[in-house]
């Protein structure tokens, strides 16, 4: 259960985090309400698995999720380009989220 709710936080992070590119500063409030709501339910899940996960493995796997899902979502949707040596980084923090997955 707390593995499932860490990635639900990496999830509503991503989608956190898309919403603050569309916010415009802070003009546009529909962005910066689905930006706090997100961030918000995101914490709150990471906060539950932390009952049960160390605290390093939860934000660890919770910061890689996020991390490696708005690069991915950068790449589909906003059509961002990605040098090898970012392709290699985003691979070693996959190795490292499922290290942190075998290991627990």
């Amino acid at each position: 259960m707390a593995w499932a709710l860490l990635i639900l936080a990496g999830i509503e992070e991503v989608i956190a985090t898309i919403a603050m590119k569309y916010m415009d500063g802070l003009k546009k409030k529909g962005p910066l309400f689905v930006m706090v709501i997100g961030f918000a339910f995101s914490f709150y899940c990471l906060s539950h698995a932390m009952r049960i996960l160390p605290a390093g493995v939860a934000y660890g796997v919770w910061t890689g999720v996020g991390s490696v899902g708005i690069t991915l979502t950068g790449i589909l949707w906003f059509k961002e380009k990605l040098g090898i040596y970012q392709l290699i980084s985003l691979c070693f923090i996959l190795i490292g989220v499922m290290g942190l997955k075998m290991a627990s």
